[in-house]
C-alpha cells in the first residue's frame, strides 16, 4: 500500500510548484495525500536562486515578487540602446525564499521528509524511493506516482551541440544613483566575447542604487571563480561606471544548452519533472514559465483522475529552431552578440517574448527569421542530418 499518492523528489521550482497546485484542487475534488522529500541541509540542497519570466497581467505569485518591469532593454557591442515596451507583458523577479514562504500556508497538509534519494524503482501498482537521511537511517517511500525534479545521473540523450549558460551575479548598492529603475538591462553586449558562444551583461534594478548585476556566458566550459569576478569588475566598473559600491550578495549558476530531449518518463509511475524534464529552454536558459505550465498540467491530470505524463515545455517546431541557434553559436558562423542584437531591434518585445516561450505561430516565427542572418541558418538546417550526436 503506497505511503502516499504523490512522491515529490526536490523543493525547487518545480518539486513546490507541484505540491501546491496538488494540494489546491478545484471545488469538489479531494486533494491527494503529498509526500516531498529534500535533501538535507548541505552540499545537495540547491542555494538560494533567483528566476525571472514574463507573463501577462496578474500571475499567481504576484505578491511574492521582488521586483517586475514594464521595459527592457538591449546594447550591442558598439553600445547602441535598444529600449523596447512590453505591451501587456511583465518581467518578473521571483527570489526562491519569498516564493516558498507565498506558498507556505497552502502547502500545510505536505509530509515533508528531508533524505538524500538513491534509486527509485517502480513496483506493482507504484513505486518506491529508497532514501537516506541525514543521520545515516535507510528510509523507503512508497507512492502511486513519483515525480523526480533532480538532474538526471546519466544525461539526457545524444545530442549534436551541448553548451552551457553559465554566470555569477552581485547585488550590489551603489553611493550614487546608478540605475533606471523601470528597466531591464536584459542583453548588454560591451562585454569581452569567447571564441565561441557570447557573454553579456544583465542588470535587474531593484531601484536607483540597488541592483542584481550578472556576467553570464553561453560557452561549453564554466569559468575560475576569480574569471567571473574579473568579468563582474570589468563590467561595474568600467562598462557601467558604477563607482564605489558594496556587494550585498552573490549568486551563480549554470544552466544546461542542449539539442538532447530530456526524457519525460523514468518508469511506469516515475515522471522527471522541471530542468530534469527538459523545462530549460534551450536557446535562452529560461525555465520558470515552462515549469509551471507543466505542473498545472500534471495536477490537472491528477485531480481529474488520468495518467499524469508531464507534457513536453516546448514544441517540435521550437525545438529545431533552438538546435539551428545552438549549433550556428558553436560553430562561430552566427555571432551571438549580432544575432541578438538585430532581433531585438526589429522584433516588437512582446512578439519576441512570445518566441522565446515558444508561444508563436508559424507565420509568426517566419518573419521572425528574416530578421536572423538568414544564409548562415539555412546552412546550418542543413547540415544538421550529417551532424553526428554524441552521448
Amino acid at each position: 500500500m503506497p505511503d502516499s499518492n504523490v512522491l515529490i523528489i526536490g523543493a525547487g521550482a518545480a518539486g513546490l510548484s507541484l505540491a501546491w497546485r496538488l494540494l489546491t484542487p478545484p471545488p469538489g475534488v479531494p486533494a491527494p495525500r503529498v509526500t516531498l522529500v529534500d535533501a538535507p541541509p548541505g552540499p545537495l540542497r540547491p542555494p538560494e536562486r533567483t528566476w525571472c519570466y514574463w507573463e501577462k497581467g496578474a500571475g499567481d505569485y504576484d505578491g511574492a515578487l521582488t521586483a517586475s518591469w514594464q521595459r527592457l532593454r538591449v546594447r550591442g557591442a558598439d553600445g547602441e540602446p535598444y529600449s523596447r515596451g512590453l505591451g501587456e507583458l511583465r518581467y518578473k523577479m521571483l527570489r526562491s525564499p519569498a516564493f516558498e514562504r507565498a506558498l507556505r500556508p497552502a502547502l500545510a497538509p505536505l509530509h515533508r521528509t528531508e533524505a538524500v534519494v538513491g534509486e527509485v524503482r517502480d513496483l506493482p501498482g507504484g513505486a518506491e524511493a529508497l532514501c537516506r537521511t541525514a543521520d545515516g537511517a535507510d528510509l523507503r517511500l512508497r507512492a502511486r506516482w513519483v515525480f523526480d525534479s533532480r538532474p538526471p545521473a546519466v544525461a539526457p540523450r545524444a545530442a549534436r551541440v551541448r553548451l552551457l549558460q553559465h554566470f555569477k551575479g552581485w547585488f550590489v548598492r551603489t553611493e550614487r544613483p546608478a540605475f533606471t529603475p523601470d528597466t531591464v538591462e536584459l542583453m548588454d553586449f560591451r562585454t569581452p566575447q569567447p571564441d565561441h558562444g557570447l557573454a553579456f551583461g544583465y542588470v535587474l534594478p531593484l531601484g536607483p542604487h540597488e541592483a542584481l548585476v550578472e556576467y553570464t556566458q553561453f560557452s561549453s566550459s564554466v569559468l575560475g571563480d576569480a574569471a567571473y569576478d574579473q568579468a563582474l569588475h570589468h563590467y561595474t566598473d568600467a562598462v557601467l561606471g558604477l563607482g564605489p559600491l558594496r556587494i550585498r550578495g552573490v549568486e551563480r549558476g549554470v544552466i544546461p544548452m542542449t539539442d538532447a530531449r530530456h526524457a519525460r518518463r523514468a518508469g511506469r509511475h516515475v515522471f522527471r519533472i522541471g530542468t530534469a524534464g527538459g523545462a530549460v529552454r534551450p536557446s535562452t536558459g529560461y525555465a520558470f514559465a515552462a515549469v509551471q505550465r507543466q505542473t498545472r498540467a500534471v495536477a490537472e491530470a491528477l485531480h481529474q483522475g488520468r495518467e499524469p505524463v508531464p507534457p513536453r515545455a516546448y514544441s517540435a517546431r521550437s525545438h529545431l529552431m533552438d538546435t539551428v541557434l545552438l549549433r550556428g553559436l558553436d560553430t562561430g558562423r552566427i555571432a551571438g552578440p549580432d544575432f541578438f542584437t538585430r532581433l531585438f531591434a526589429h522584433v516588437p518585445a512582446e512578439r519576441l517574448l512570445r518566441f522565446l516561450d515558444g508561444d508563436t505561430r508559424p507565420g509568426e516565427d517566419l518573419l521572425i527569421g528574416l530578421r536572423t542572418p538568414v544564409a548562415a541558418m539555412l546552412r546550418t538546417v542543413a547540415e544538421l542530418p550529417f551532424t553526428t550526436r554524441r552521448t
